[in-house]
């Protein structure tokens, strides 16, 4: 019988008390909860008009070009590793179907792309720390919209570095602009910027 070590214990148990916490303040307080290594994150800001039309064409953009068998699902459920620690909540996950039929949280793994649009409130989340811990995962590909500047870039080519894995590529994007996701291209025309 292997024991694990006293920091692997403290860490699982660290986890599954914030686990706990974001679990039993689902919807009893605005906004939503994410987990990472640096602890819980609370976008105290429910996601407004521009961010949500973005988030539901994107979704619909993806879903006319991709097979049936893959959505572009938006919504619950989280995407979750104990191993890494994390519980992230991306805005549209590209997944086959098949993949969905689990009870809980979806394994990072089987994503084919995670898409997130930047919130107003919080930008460094989805600039920052998602590009650390989405190839930590084991995301391929991470897409990002940014209501603010009507840009974005898609990340892809997970490699090791010293750091931990980093993606290797960056394709930048204007609003305006076709942009590959994975291996679909969808237009960015119309979609809305923030006030």
């Amino acid at each position: 019988m292997t024991i694990a070590p006293d920091d692997a214990r403290r860490d699982a148990h660290l986890y599954q008390a914030m686990r706990d916490f974001v679990a039993n303040t689902d919807g009893a307080l605005p906004g939503k909860f994410e987990i990472t290594r640096e602890g819980i994150v609370h976008d105290m800001m429910a996601p407004v008009g521009p961010h949500e039309l973005t988030t539901l064409r994107i979704r619909k953009r993806m879903e006319h070009v991709m097979p049936e068998e893959l959505v572009a699902h938006t919504g619950t459920p989280d995407v979750e590793s104990v191993q890494h620690g994390m519980m992230r909540h991306p805005d549209v996950m590209v997944i086959a179907e098949a993949d969905m039929e689990v009870a809980g949280s979806v394994d990072p793994q089987t994503l084919i792309a995670a898409i997130e649009v930047v919130s107003g409130s919080n930008p460094d989340n989805d600039w920052v720390s998602k590009v650390r811990d989405y190839p930590l995962l084991g995301i391929p590909v991470y897409a990002i919209f940014d209501p603010r500047t009507g840009s974005g870039a898609v990340l892809s080519d997970i490699h090791r570095t010293p750091e931990g894995p980093r993606y290797a590529t960056r394709k930048d994007f204007q609003y305006g602009e076709d942009v590959t996701i994975a291996e679909w291209t969808i237009s960015t025309d119309g979609l809305p910027r923030y006030a």
